[in-house]
């Protein structure tokens, strides 16, 4: 049984776990036979979207799949929202830790945690698998043993990547807007005008926007129309759609400049980001998987949007709601970004110092497209941020070594090794 949370967990680790927990255990695809069936337990979150249970259930990993909204339902009274095998594990990826405590708890399941920086409740858990040696030596002594280093999980993602169907010949860049409409409808149109003035600065630049698994071409157009409020305070707007003509190739946007945004909305999108060569981004977790990929990047929070961005996740959000002036927000954001050296893109958390470029504030897009052209424009730059973002990630093998923890754990009675 799986817990977690948002979308950047479900994909980077829920899913690849899942993948090889089939592969080792169940002869994928599952087999009805089989004594054991992977369920997947969506907790409470500030940052998910409310459709991670219709993302995951694309994935035809999972035998049950219980939404966020249920889950104080199924912890409070398990027997009457679901049946439940006699034995089970439930293993954390994402969320509150404590949510999975109590959980594995009241089922009297065995329990054991991913620990990407810290593991909160070393004493409930039966193992502990510790994304670096750092979060072992965190550990009271006495619990020490229960811990193994398995390492990143995010670091096999550039398996996932290798390029069976190379994009066509250019500058690459990837343009993630956000997964969330609180986000999406500030970054579509800030973007799309970027894509315009880079493509004039530099012509052969392609650009590739992602769509979010919990977004969809719908909603692009709408965030790119004139039916987004904002779109008025920016001077380009999605001019034309042109779908994919066969499985697997791309889409495509047409911007009222002409500048031609490859879609990709199949996912996940990993072998096709792989081969760009910047992107632009928000906050979130993509900026963990652009990291992992080795995809250099700048990462752009425009504060002119504060009524929108009220809806932000996290620090960003809570910001957004204090009632005054826009300076107090900006004044509150650079203080605190200052005392945290100006940490908010994964890649600058997970290093402890600024590796990727974070641009906050009332920008604009012609400044973020000028910038963009200076990267583009010199390889040595972005060799080097390459090379420090894939220093931050171990070698593959990391849900290898996860799934062997999992399984080590399975009763012996199954019969799985």
């Amino acid at each position: 049984m799986f817990v977690s949370n948002g979308p950047g967990e479900l994909s980077t680790w829920v899913r690849p776990l899942a993948e090889n927990l089939h592969q080792r255990l169940l002869m994928q695809p599952r087999s009805s036979a089989s004594p054991l069936a992977l369920r997947l337990i969506l907790v409470p979150c500030p940052n998910a979207t409310g459709q991670e249970a219709e993302v995951a259930q694309k994935w035809k990993q999972f035998e049950k799949i219980h939404k966020a909204n249920s889950f104080w339902k199924l912890l409070l009274r398990p027997g009457l929202h679901d049946s439940w095998p006699e034995n089970g594990i439930v293993v954390f990826l994402g969320g509150d830790q404590f949510w999975s405590v109590l959980l594995s708890a009241r089922l009297g399941y065995s329990h054991i945690t991913y620990a990407e920086w810290v593991a909160r409740w070393p004493l409930w858990n039966d193992r502990i698998a510790a994304m670096t040696l750092d979060v072992k030596n965190k550990l009271p002594i006495r619990y020490r043993d229960r811990c193994s280093v398995v390492g990143d999980l995010m670091a096999d993602l550039s398996v996932s990547a290798r390029v069976k169907a190379p994009l066509p010949k250019g500058q690459w860049v990837a343009l993630l807007p956000g997964s969330k409409s609180a986000k999406l409808c500030i970054g579509v149109p800030f973007f799309l005008e970027v894509a315009d003035h880079l493509s004039l600065i530099r012509d052969e630049c392609r650009f590739l926007l992602l769509l979010a698994p919990t977004t969809n071409v719908h909603e692009l157009q709408y965030f790119g129309s004139s039916k987004n409020p904002i779109t008025n305070q920016y001077n380009s707007v999605i001019e034309k759609f042109l779908p994919a003509e066969k499985e697997g190739s791309f889409g495509k946007i047409i911007t009222s400049a002409g500048t031609e945004i490859y879609l990709q909305e199949e996912h996940p999108a990993y072998e096709s980001l792989s081969q760009c060569d910047f992107a632009l981004t928000t906050v979130g977790a993509n900026t963990a998987e652009l990291g992992a990929l080795g995809i250099p990047m700048i990462v752009i929070v425009p504060t002119q949007h504060l009524h929108v961005m009220q809806a932000w996740d996290g620090l960003l959000g809570v910001f957004g709601r204090i009632p005054g002036l826009r300076w107090l927000f900006g004044f509150l954001l650079s203080a605190w970004r200052l005392r945290n050296h100006g940490h908010l893109a994964w890649p600058n958390i997970s290093a402890g110092r600024m590796i990727v470029p974070e641009r906050v504030g009332a920008i604009s897009p012609k400044e973020i497209a000028e910038e963009a052209a200076e990267w583009l424009s010199s390889p040595e730059r972005l060799q080097g941020q390459r090379e420090d973002l894939r220093a931050l990630r171990g070698r593959p093998g990391a849900v290898e070594a996860m799934s062997r923890e999992v399984r080590a754990l399975l009763p012996k009675a199954l019969g799985f090794k």
